[in-house]
């Protein structure tokens, strides 16, 4: 099967005029990164010669086995960790000094803080827009405006593979989010089953999915908090901010509270 990103691309970008790196959020999920796996997958065969286009997982490589999901998929996709590219592995500050940086962002508007100083290299932004407060819709996944982008400017780029891969972000989207499917994504999904019969059933990946996100209560504490860390930045100050699924029992109509829900 075809490769996403090749490790070795990494030497060559030294003597590439461009360097187009595809980065979602340090949040590394499953939508954003298959988002930019697949997007530089696109920008890979129909960008000029001498512009070597690279999906980067925005997390270190020792933090990766705390993203069982994540992992789940692109084992899926026979793609060894050895190939991916961390953001440790990576000048991109350099890249960018030297002139050769393009930037593409998925499942994110905005460069983490250390990085703010490359956002004059940002050329486009693949982010779903928030519904308005008292809006109830689907947000509409990251994974969902690639497939569509590609839908549309190079069909023949897509594989039962990368159909594959991509409706299973679209459906874990859905199944983590409270909502039902909206037409739109409906819509989407039909066209890859209709392309690629062969694609198992959604039932099928579904239960998949849900035996791997339950996997990943194996982990530590401290792992599900740097897994799910996110940072507020205000000039020099920054904020860390965790958070920590936890579940309450109700017992004679009295909720048993956790000795950290009184505190502020």
């Amino acid at each position: 099967k075809k490769k996403f990103l090749d490790k070795d691309a990494l030497d060559r970008s030294k003597r590439l005029e461009k360097v187009h790196v595809v980065i979602g959020p340090k949040s590394c999920d499953l939508d954003s990164l298959i988002s930019a796996f697949t997007y530089a997958y696109f920008l890979d065969k129909v960008s000029p010669p001498g512009v070597l286009c690279l999906p980067v997982l925005n997390i270190p490589r020792t933090e990766f086995s705390y993203f069982t999901e994540t992992r789940f998929i692109l084992e899926e996709l026979n793609i060894s960790e050895s190939f991916h590219i961390f953001r440790d592995e990576i000048n991109l500050h350099q890249l960018n000094d030297e002139g050769k940086l393009s930037i593409t962002l998925v499942g994110s508007s905005a460069l983490a803080s250390e990085d703010k100083t490359l956002e004059s290299a940002v050329v486009k932004v693949i982010n779903p827009v928030e519904p308005r407060d008292g809006e109830l819709e689907f947000l509409e996944s990251s994974s969902s405006l690639v497939l569509k982008e590609l839908l549309r400017e190079a069909p023949e780029l897509i594989t039962e593979q990368l159909a594959h891969v991509l409706r299973g972000s679209i459906l874990f989207k859905w199944m983590t989010m409270d909502s039902e499917v909206s037409e739109q994504q409906e819509e989407i999904l039909s066209i890859l089953e209709e392309q690629f019969p062969n694609l198992p059933p959604r039932d099928d990946i579904i239960s998949v999915l849900q035996e791997t996100q339950h996997g990943a209560q194996s982990i530590s504490i401290e792992q599900t908090m740097l897994k799910d860390l996110k940072e507020l930045s205000d000039g020099e100050i920054k904020v860390a901010i965790s958070t920590v699924n936890m579940t309450f029992e109700v017992r004679t109509g009295f909720l048993i509270h956790s000795p950290l829900q009184n505190k502020t």
